[in-house]
């Protein structure tokens, strides 16, 4: 079943959570036109082995419980299984750790998504500031924003000249524009996911921050890899 942005927040609090499943934050943006990977939630290991087999191999297997917001300090995430035979051991393994490292987790599931090849990642995000209300945020991502913090702000709602200002004005624009011999990302892609975002941040006053990271930038296109969002009350 299809919901709205309002439903799947209203959801979300109404179970008392402040912040959103990534399957529902992926849900979110898509419902924004934003380009997300394939994924479902799968209740059992024969439901997740159907999914992955639908899906496509290569994919990754995600722990979903809101008692377990950082994945992999529990041993939550699990990428690159290439097959039936894979997925088994990856699930019983999966399992065992977040039961050890985090006895008193509620499991409601595993996702299953696609492993989507590597390209250029990039980082958008927003923020809902006191004094100057929702913003927008864009960098590259990886160890770019984590050691450089190589981004740029913008206050929301933004048009398309915003995104293309926001883009051009990090330092690491070359890479996305092409550098000796790589792939230009598709910027226009990426100027009308930086809107959407913003669209979403803006249209949904319950929404405190988001975080689309990383998103890769291909040649032709972008997707969401992984999506955060925290609620306020």
């Amino acid at each position: 079943m299809t919901m709205t942005p309002r439903e799947l927040i209203e959801h979300a609090l109404k179970e008392g959570r402040t912040w959103l499943y990534e399957h529902e934050a992926k849900m979110l943006c898509s419902l924004y036109g934003i380009p997300v990977a394939k994924s479902r939630v799968a209740k059992s290991k024969e439901e997740a082995l159907k999914i992955a087999s639908e899906i496509g191999y290569p994919v990754v297997l995600k722990i979903v419980s809101p008692d377990v917001l950082h994945k992999s300090d529990v041993g939550g995430v699990i990428v690159n299984i290439k097959s039936e035979e894979e997925l088994v051991k990856a699930y019983d393994r999966m399992m065992s750790s977040v039961k050890e490292k985090k006895p008193d987790a509620r499991i409601k599931g595993v996702l299953v998504q696609e492993m989507v090849p590597q390209a250029t990642e990039v980082i958008i995000g927003g923020i809902r500031d006191p004094q100057f209300g929702p913003a927008v945020m864009f960098g590259l991502g990886g160890i770019f924003v984590e050691i450089f913090r190589d981004v740029s702000f913008r206050i929301a709602p933004i048009d398309e000249e915003d995104a293309w200002e926001m883009i051009h004005e990090i330092k690491g624009f070359q890479i996305l524009k092409g550098y000796r011999g790589t792939t230009p990302a598709d910027i226009e892609a990426l100027v009308d996911a930086i809107v959407k975002t913003s669209n979403m941040l803006t249209e949904n006053s319950e929404i405190d921050q988001l975080d689309l990271n990383p998103v890769f930038v291909f040649e032709k296109g972008v997707k969401v890899i992984d999506a955060r969002v925290i609620l306020r009350k």
